[in-house]
């Protein structure tokens, strides 16, 4: 059997329940964190947050195929972190939002970047 902290008339276990999310949210933020921890698509992320890029503008940015950085695209995009916008035939990406933006710059702030 645990033994519950009770010192605070169990205050902290109601607060910390209440927070508590749906295992639906937890498994979509764990699967973002997850696709994130892949350096390639940290990359692609953060040349991403400086300006909408093509595909070929990406893979030489990053020394990589083209066909290697549409496959981490589509990773990223299955998870709705980047977005697509068609411009003829050129395809441009960019962030899918500035939630996306904003959590990897208080990410570099916490490693020091």
């Amino acid at each position: 059997m645990v033994a519950l902290n009770t010192r605070n008339g169990g205050s902290s276990l109601r607060s910390a329940r209440q927070g508590a999310k749906p295992a639906l949210v937890i498994n979509r933020l764990a699967a973002t964190f997850k696709v994130l921890g892949d350096p390639t698509r940290t990359r692609i992320v953060l040349a991403l947050s400086k300006n909408e890029l093509c595909v070929g503008d990406i893979a030489a940015l990053l020394g990589l195929s083209m066909s290697a950085v549409s496959h981490q695209l589509r990773i990223l995009r299955n998870l709705e972190l980047v977005k697509v916008r068609k411009d003829g035939k050129m395809v441009y990406y960019s962030l899918d939002d500035e939630h996306i933006e904003n959590l990897f710059a208080e990410g570099l702030r916490h490693v020091g970047g």
